[in-house]
């Protein structure tokens, strides 16, 4: 019965994860409040590595023609020169600069922030200024295809997404956030943020593998762990395929209310 108990939490811990992952409310600071509201202590990184692999296949599956798209026709621009392809030689370089303020700041002060930042207090702080900036650029409607990016935008959206690593700080909020606001238009904002997601997940799980294996009663844990694993990958399949939808439309202030209420509540009550 404790068992069943246990794997029935990481389930419903997986799904908030699945759910979050994609949308622009922090998916690292949802997964501490579940972590709280349902007694659960997690040691190491094994779940979220998990959970972040599952939502990693799910968001590729969605995007899978463009990402063969994009590697197919770089490798043609590389061996032609041929211009036709060098937007999308470009849209490659571009998403590799904007991985490396996250992948650097990751590995140098990644344990510093989950060792300081994971109090629901802050959480709150952070949920409050995603919500704030999810605001200011509710209105906002640029005009930037692929083809327009520049060096300067892709960094500028990959520190955003470095600002992430603080829960609460939502990673496809910030990067979303800062593609409009540098002038992408929405369909090349929500691709840009997510194709930098899959380099940084990617990455995250290689060097998450040695806590996986070492990780304390894994062998108690597969089951829970596996459970949360599948949630989170449907869960990211659907609410990513909602979140496009939402874009397409440009209702991002609701987010942002959101973000206000649940941060509040939080701070107010400071779990």
């Amino acid at each position: 019965m404790e068992q069943l108990i246990i794997t029935i939490k990481y389930l419903i811990l997986g799904l908030i994860q699945g759910f979050t992952e994609p949308i622009p409310i922090s998916s690292s600071g949802h997964v501490i409040i579940g972590q709280q509201l349902l007694g659960l202590e997690q040691r190491g990184l094994t779940f979220e590595i998990l959970t972040n692999t599952a939502s990693l296949f799910a968001i590729c599956f969605i995007y899978r023609k463009d990402i063969a798209r994009l590697f197919v026709h770089s490798l043609f621009y590389i061996r032609t020169k041929n211009t036709e392809y060098k937007s999308d030689f470009m849209f490659v370089v571009f998403i590799v600069i904007g991985t490396i303020p996250a992948g650097v700041l990751g590995v140098l002060f990644g344990d510093v922030i989950a060792q300081f930042f994971t109090s629901m207090y802050t959480v709150g702080i952070t949920l409050i200024i995603t919500g704030f900036a999810l605001w200011l650029i509710r209105n906002l409607r640029g005009r930037k295809r692929e083809g327009d990016l520049t060096y300067k935008d892709a960094l500028l959206v990959g520190f955003a997404q470095a600002a992430a690593l603080i829960p609460g700080i939502s990673r496809s909020g910030s990067t979303i956030i800062t593609s409009i606001a540098v002038g992408m238009k929405q369909d090349t904002a929500l691709r840009f943020a997510f194709m930098l997601y899959i380099p940084v997940s990617l990455g995250g799980m290689v060097l998450g593998i040695s806590d996986l294996v070492n990780t304390p009663d894994l062998n108690t844990l597969a089951i829970p762990y596996i459970s949360a694993f599948f949630a989170a990958l449907f869960m990211t399949y659907f609410a990513m395929k909602w979140f496009m939808g939402i874009m397409a439309k440009g209702n991002l202030k609701y987010f942002a209310y959101y973000c206000f209420i649940v941060g509040t509540l939080l701070i107010v009550f400071n779990f």
